[in-house]
């Protein structure tokens, strides 16, 4: 992919492809509706990796979120799409992969006012060997307990990227409080 201009597939209101762009035009104050994914990892002994997005991201610069999101390629599978860029962002090949979220869809106005606006399905995985941070993507990457995590998004959840407190409320079932259940919870 590095030698290759990284695209996003756009989304009518629907959901289905309606076109392709490069991903350096897409995020802006008028972004498009496309598609991306997101990634919940844990580790062997069921923590569950944040990482702090690095200063230079074009949204949520600096904040804390989910182990990593993405675009997948114009005809790439969604699948295959989270296992390049776990590797790709954090040197960690994955097992375990589940769709947790199909349907999961946000629309969220950075502090900047760029806009994220994605249908966007939600996995979570198993981490496999060490961490790799790519310092272009994430500067920061901590393991935490669930119901610590848990606690620290009900608490602050202006603290946490948007969408990671959303997904962790949808993965935590019925009553929209966000419980452990959002990480421990299988299928």
């Amino acid at each position: 992919m590095s030698d290759l201009i990284e695209r996003v597939v756009l989304l009518d209101e629907r959901g289905d492809p309606c076109g392709v762009a490069p991903k350096d035009t897409v995020h802006n104050a008028h972004t498009a509706l496309h598609l991306a994914f997101s990634c919940h990892v844990r580790d062997p002994r069921g923590r569950i990796l944040l990482t702090r997005r690095a200063l230079t991201k074009r949204t949520w610069a600096g904040t804390w979120t989910n182990a990593f999101c993405g675009h997948p390629q114009p005809f790439e599978p969604i699948p295959e799409a989270v296992e390049r860029r776990a590797r790709q962002e954090l040197g960690l090949e994955l097992r375990d992969l589940r769709l947790a979220l199909p349907d999961f869809r946000y629309r969220a106005v950075d502090a900047s006012g760029v806009v994220e606006n994605e249908i966007c399905p939600v996995y979570t995985a198993e981490a496999v060997g060490d961490l790799s941070l790519d310092p272009a993507e994430a500067m920061e990457a901590k393991w935490i307990e669930p119901a610590r995590l848990a606690a620290a998004l009900d608490a602050a959840p202006w603290a946490f990227s948007p969408w990671l407190v959303m997904q962790a409320r949808n993965m935590s079932g019925a009553g929209g409080t966000i419980t452990a259940a959002a990480w421990t919870a299988r299928p």
